[in-house]
């Protein structure tokens, strides 16, 4: 199949094993005293994101324990029956709602062996879940949902300035309070395996693939690795991978296509996927959270020096949301 766009092209030739190179490693960068160290973490940011495309950011906004509690939402979201959850599924080529191993990635053809639950503020109507089951979960996701779309203009405002743009570019593309926003929090359930597991081909939690936004967000929990990236404007073929460590007290960030696009492929997406894990046997659940900021609708995407055509940013989701569910 020939996709529209060159990134889908490039994502449906990435499916094989590859090579693991722990060799590589993903820098970490201190978000601590934010304001007053700004140019030394805007210069940090942009040699992670031009070099690597991946990095994590420690000392930063969020508190863990809204992560914490968050995740614990999360898990007593998935623990419900399916009759329950499917009465808040997914809405048709949008990012709102409840998914059961329904996104087949380009790059591998067969379905992530995951289930999750996207929250795009604009789409919400009737898919929450019942308020009298899980009482706090609207409003408990609502403030993650907030606190990372302020790290996340936080730290696209250090790129907008690299880039030759104002400081609050990015902010205005991705208005929090219009109709037009795009910008997800996924709630993601990698499901456990039974003692008669045997790894397989092929199969993945997460496929390779490069994301759909400007900057994605990824929260994990120790001990349920599995995260692996393709870093370097070099290793783009899938070939080379690196784990990438879980942590709580670290958020895993990696550029977008729509910010490769806007900045001229000056900063690079970065191929990524969930690897199955590697031995036979019963392996537990892997829950993680990423926010995507994902530009408004309305929002023309193209660089200045115009490498790429424009594109609004609807449009450019749909393609990509095509190509995925």
């Amino acid at each position: 199949m020939t996709y529209v766009l060159d990134e889908l092209n490039l994502e449906s030739t990435i499916g094989q094993q590859g090579e693991i190179d722990n060799q590589r490693t993903i820098p970490v960068i201190d978000l601590s005293d934010f304001n007053n160290r700004r140019e030394e973490i805007k210069e940090a940011l942009w040699q992670a994101a031009t070099q690597v495309g991946f990095f994590q950011v420690s000392h930063h906004s969020i508190p863990l324990e809204l992560i914490q509690r968050v995740f614990g939402q999360s898990a007593q979201f998935f623990s419900l029956p399916k009759q329950e959850k499917s009465n808040v599924a997914l809405l048709d080529g949008q990012n709102a709602g409840w998914e059961y191993k329904n996104q087949v990635r380009p790059s591998t053809k067969t379905a992530d062996q995951k289930e999750s639950y996207q929250v795009t503020l604009p789409k919400m109507t009737n898919l929450w879940p019942n308020a009298q089951q899980l009482p706090c979960f609207k409003s408990d996701v609502l403030q993650l949902e907030l606190q990372a779309w302020e790290l996340g203009m936080s730290i696209l405002s250090c790129f907008a300035e690299k880039l030759g743009f104002p400081s609050d570019f990015f902010t205005n593309a991705h208005d929090r309070t219009s109709e037009t926003y795009q910008s997800t929090l996924r709630l993601l359930h990698y499901l456990p395996l039974a003692e008669t597991y045997q790894p397989q081909p092929g199969v993945w939690r997460a496929g390779a693939h490069s994301d759909f936004d400007c900057l994605t967000m990824v929260f994990q929990r120790k001990g349920e690795d599995g995260l692996q990236a393709c870093p370097g404007k070099e290793a783009q073929n899938g070939q080379a991978w690196t784990d990438v460590p879980a942590a709580e007290h670290v958020i895993t960030c990696n550029i977008g296509d729509m910010l490769m696009r806007w900045s001229d492929d000056q900063l690079k997406s970065t191929l990524h996927r969930v690897q199955m894990p590697q031995t036979a046997g019963a392996h537990k659940a892997r829950y993680s959270m990423a926010f995507f900021c994902q530009a408004n609708k309305d929002q023309l995407i193209q660089g200045k020096l115009g490498k790429y055509d424009p594109i609004t940013a609807e449009d450019y989701l749909k393609h990509r949301l095509s190509a995925n569910f």
